[in-house]
């Protein structure tokens, strides 16, 4: 497969299209890594859809914890879908050229993916911290409506910022190659090909970043400074079992993906590399949703009562036929 590779010295308006590089550097690989992805991606797809299904199922689970993890996961499948697809598709036709339009429409869907995910992680906090500091309030507090309100919320809230962000890099001129050097359409490395001065944008990043990822954890942080300090009054080693294992799932969860995607985008242009950016992103965006199911599921014991049932009822059902 040839490429039309554009240098600085050709017209920067002749960029119409992008080589998502990804894994080329890994010739021998490609079936492997194929594999694997398919694997992962299937993985990903089962798990999710496991959580969505027996949490709209099981009336144990109608309560506004679920009602977050539900729609956690179906955000995990469409987080997922923005990147894998794609990656897939490149691994197994060798054809690794994007349109400009199609990569700005997969950064615009990943960075607005990935702010519904700060958002809603935060929510969820606020629901743990509701439900063990408060209590009595809770049911009143967390009722359906504002359930409702809270999960669309977090799905809308950031889309004028990254829709902004993405229509502010895309109008940039490439000169330096159309070469991304990563298996997706993301900020760092294609602002890597942009003209000129790029502070500005950097600049801009940075702001996003804090306002979209840094605020949410930092609320997460203080919700969770308040529910220690109230799980530590509890008079029971039962209570305070209990209380933490509700927590402990969500606080993993949230310490892998901001962890990681915090890495990648607080940190300097300059200091970027291709191997370091593709680490970090493959586990925000690939390891984080396929683990999130069984973090979820196998930490947390109403999940798996709910299971339990659900194949208990099966398997009446096929000796009664």
């Amino acid at each position: 497969m040839e490429y039309t590779k554009i240098r600085s010295a050709d017209n920067v308006s002749t960029v119409t299209q992008f080589i998502l590089l990804g894994f080329s550097d890994l010739p021998n690989l490609q079936g492997f890594l194929f594999g694997m992805f398919s694997i992962v991606y299937l993985i990903i797809l089962v798990g999710n859809s496991f959580i969505i299904v027996i949490t709209t199922l099981d009336p144990a689970l109608q309560k506004p914890m679920y009602f977050f993890l539900a729609s956690f996961s179906s955000l995990e499948i469409c987080y997922v879908s923005v990147t894998l697809p794609r990656i897939l598709f490149n691994i197994g036709t060798q054809n690794r050229s994007i349109s400009k339009v199609a990569c700005a429409t997969q950064t615009c869907f990943f960075l607005m993916l990935g702010a519904t995910e700060c958002f809603l992680l935060a929510v969820m906090s606020y629901d743990r911290f509701v439900a063990i500091c408060n209590p009595l309030q809770y049911p009143l507090v967390m009722n359906p409506i504002k359930c409702t309100q809270l999960a669309a919320g977090s799905w809308l809230g950031g889309m004028p910022f990254q829709l902004g962000q993405t229509c502010q890099i895309f109008s940039l001129h490439f000169c330096n190659s159309n070469e991304i050097n990563h298996f997706f359409c993301d900020l760092p490395p294609i602002l890597k090909l942009a003209c000129g001065d790029t502070f500005v944008n950097e600049l801009s990043v940075y702001l996003v970043t804090i306002l979209i990822a840094t605020v949410p954890f930092m609320l997460i942080l203080a919700s969770y400074t308040r529910i220690i300090a109230t799980i530590l009054k509890l008079p029971t080693a039962t209570g305070r079992a209990k209380a933490f294992s509700t927590c402990s799932s969500h606080l993993l969860v949230v310490f892998l993906f901001f962890g990681s995607a915090t890495v990648t985008y607080l940190r300097p242009k300059s200091t970027h590399s291709p191997g370091t950016d593709k680490l970090f992103s493959l586990f925000y965006t690939i390891v984080t949703p396929m683990f999130n199911p069984l973090i979820y599921s196998l930490r947390n014991k109403d999940v798996i009562a709910a299971l339990q049932k659900l194949l208990l009822r099966k398997s009446c059902h096929v000796r009664v036929h």
